[in-house]
């Protein structure tokens, strides 16, 4: 049997955590999903590849992994209710109104979440930033899918009804004040030259051509 050794551009993001509750005060912003770009990951073909994508966490829990091949991009950290700590994970949950600490992030993943206040919650930390208080974590821009897009970013604080964040970005759930958003779902994308695996059929997921 021949095999053939191309290289890809893979990006792995895992799910964010989910928002958190401020039970009448400012709810704290989730942890964004760990975020992971190999510009050249080496593939041995024909060959299978188990791809995991990672779901985010409902209000306050951890998101999930994603994998692809040996790379796994670590959950996002739920974020702390009032007066409680964030979950640590790829990037920090933010700590609740009430002096609750950030979580941890993951080193080359994610960064910490922001610590609350007595008036104000933390922002959940992101792939590009970490969390502050009353102010999310940024996110990371890749253009993989042959688009500029914004990945993994920490969620918002809220004092009111938080919206969801983007599907399929592994950017934290928002904050607020009676509940707090889902976290993202994270998402795997495999970028190659069509000419590199042209006597391959390769499938498995959504596959697009530019």
């Amino acid at each position: 049997q021949v095999f053939a050794v191309t290289t890809a551009q893979v990006l792995v993001v895992a799910g964010a955590g989910g928002g958190g509750s401020g039970n009448g005060a400012e709810g704290s912003g989730g942890g964004a999903g760990g975020y992971k770009y190999e510009a050249a990951f080496v593939l041995t073909v024909p060959g299978n590849v188990t791809v995991t994508v990672g779901s985010g966490g409902g209000q306050s829990s951890d998101g999930n992994d994603s994998i692809f091949s040996t790379i796994t991009s670590t959950k996002g950290g739920g974020a702390g209710p009032r007066n409680l700590n964030g979950n640590n994970g790829g990037s920090g949950g933010g700590g609740g109104t009430g002096f609750g600490t950030g979580g941890t992030g993951t080193a080359g993943q994610g960064f910490a979440g922001g610590n609350g206040t007595g008036s104000n919650a933390g922002g959940g930390g992101g792939s590009g930033g970490e969390g502050g208080t009353a102010s999310a974590g940024v996110g990371t821009s890749n253009s993989i899918s042959g688009a500029a897009v914004t990945y993994a970013a920490g969620g918002t604080v809220g004092s009111g009804s938080p919206s969801a964040p983007t599907a399929n970005s592994g950017n934290g759930g928002n904050g607020g004040v009676g509940s707090g958003s889902t976290g993202a779902t994270g998402v795997v994308i495999v970028r190659y030259a069509t000419a590199d695996l042209s006597a391959y059929t390769v499938t498995g997921g959504t596959i697009t051509t530019d």
